[in-house]
């Protein structure tokens, strides 16, 4: 027979988990200033707090006026600014394990002296490994809302901001309008020229939806060759000319493919969002326009009129 290894079970050491028990409470009931900040960083991942919680704890050691923090993540800027500017600055390039994690300035009135610089260092490499975690999480949350081929947000970005517009126009008051664009016989384009040209159309489609909008505006991959656009303060006449004015851009696109160049046309409905209506119904109107653009000979654009 076989000798079986035996696991030895041990029994509980008190000695130990008394120990274990005292540093955990030690550590929670720590007073000092790292190990406060430590604790008070770790209970989030949302980058704009945990600056916050850096400045309230680094003011508490070394007086300052303006804390300014900026980082490019993903395909977005993002930007912290806390208090007003002075003529004194000390800055500081945030890297852990060669990767690079923002730009972190103190602005005040008088001279930082070194040992006010050596206590901001020290309190800054206490912040730097959740600082990186909480930049890693907004990449992935960035990630879940990007469409992967064109790089605009997708569906789920869409509803997102879609119900958060209701929330807003019902507060204020504001007009918010919406645009479903769908390119023209596009399945056609991937049966005669294959999904790499027809990959390529989608990408050139998003740029060019991206270039007739403006920056308050925002462009999402709704469905395969359908996008959406989302339109803060603007009414249906005003809608209807932006949707035009991307059709017209997206009639500009041509590929070619050795002996064809291969262009695509669009259609367009536009829908503004009604008083007390949800997001889902806004969508419908919209999709019901574009669904008239369709009947009528594609390459248009129809309005659901807000009195339906």
């Amino acid at each position: 027979m076989k000798n079986i290894p035996s696991i030895a079970k041990t029994g509980p050491q008190p000695q130990k988990l008394a120990a274990l028990r005292q540093a955990h409470r030690d550590w929670n009931e720590s007073p000092d200033v790292l190990s406060r900040l430590t604790r008070r960083l770790s209970t989030t991942l949302s980058l704009e707090h945990q600056l916050a919680i850096l400045a309230e704890e680094v003011a508490n050691v070394v007086p300052f006026d303006a804390l300014n923090y900026r980082h490019h993540i993903g395909g977005t800027e993002f930007v912290y600014a806390s208090g007003m500017g002075g003529p004194h600055s000390c800055d500081y390039r945030l890297n852990l394990e060669g990767e690079h994690y923002g730009t972190l300035s103190l602005r005040r009135r008088q001279r930082f002296t070194e040992q006010e610089l050596e206590g901001i260092e020290l309190m800054l490499s206490a912040t730097i490994c959740p600082v990186r975690n909480a930049c890693k999480f907004i990449a992935i949350e960035q990630a879940a809302l990007t469409d992967s081929l064109t790089g605009v947000p997708n569906k789920r970005a869409m509803e997102q901001s879609l119900q958060q517009a209701c929330q807003l126009s019902d507060r204020h008051g504001d007009q918010y309008s919406l645009i479903l664009c769908d390119l023209d016989h596009f399945k056609a384009v991937n049966d005669n020229y294959g999904h790499v040209v027809g990959d390529h159309l989608l990408k050139l489609a998003a740029r060019e939806l991206e270039r007739a909008v403006r920056t308050s505006d925002s462009v999402f991959r709704f469905g395969g060759e359908e996008f959406a656009v989302l339109l803060p303060h603007t009414a249906e006449q005003d809608a209807r000319d932006v949707a035009d004015r991307i059709r017209r851009n997206i009639a500009t696109i041509v590929v070619n493919c050795g002996d064809t160049n291969v262009s695509v046309t669009a259609s367009c409905g536009v829908a503004m969002r009604l008083v007390d209506e949800t997001s889902d119904q806004w969508v419908t109107r919209a999709d019901e326009a574009l669904y008239r653009a369709k009947d009528h000979g594609r390459d248009c654009t129809r309005v659901f009129a807000s009195i339906c």
